[in-house]
């Protein structure tokens, strides 16, 4: 320990610090910054992200209660057709005949867009010639 070194790395006040001890000041400073925003970004993530799925909580719980709420929304359309005239069989199997008919059209619309899936075919030929070529251009000993 030189003279104008304190025990703990300080330098007393007046004399000037050595270049060694400016680059482990620096080096300790920069990684106390990194560290602390690390730890700022990690709390502003972790902030977001309890935001977002707060919100897609939100949006399932809507969901669900839309789904259970249709079931009203069919009795009140039958019932109204039993107002308008009809037996109420027949309107509870015309509101069951219109959904039926809106499945199979899902069901159409559903099978088309599944037959437009195809592989990707210029991926797979790509990766294959990657494969022949470095197969053939690496040499094992």
């Amino acid at each position: 320990m030189t003279v104008t070194e304190q025990p703990n790395g300080a330098v007393p006040a007046g004399a000037e610090p050595s270049l060694g001890q400016l680059v482990s000041e620096v080096s300790a400073q920069l990684s106390t910054l990194v560290h602390s925003e690390i730890e700022l970004a990690k709390l502003e993530v972790k902030s977001s992200v309890k935001n977002a799925g707060t919100g897609v909580g939100f949006f399932v719980a809507a969901v669900v209660v839309l789904v259970f709420s249709l079931t009203f929304g069919f009795i009140a359309l039958a019932e109204g057709l039993v107002a308008a005239g009809l037996w109420r069989w027949a309107a509870y199997l015309a509101v069951f005949g219109f959904l039926a008919l809106l499945v199979a059209l899902f069901v159409v619309m559903g099978v088309r867009k599944v037959k437009r899936v195809r592989a990707p075919e210029r991926t797979i030929s790509t990766s294959k010639d990657t494969v022949a070529y470095l197969k053939a251009n690496t040499k094992r000993g």
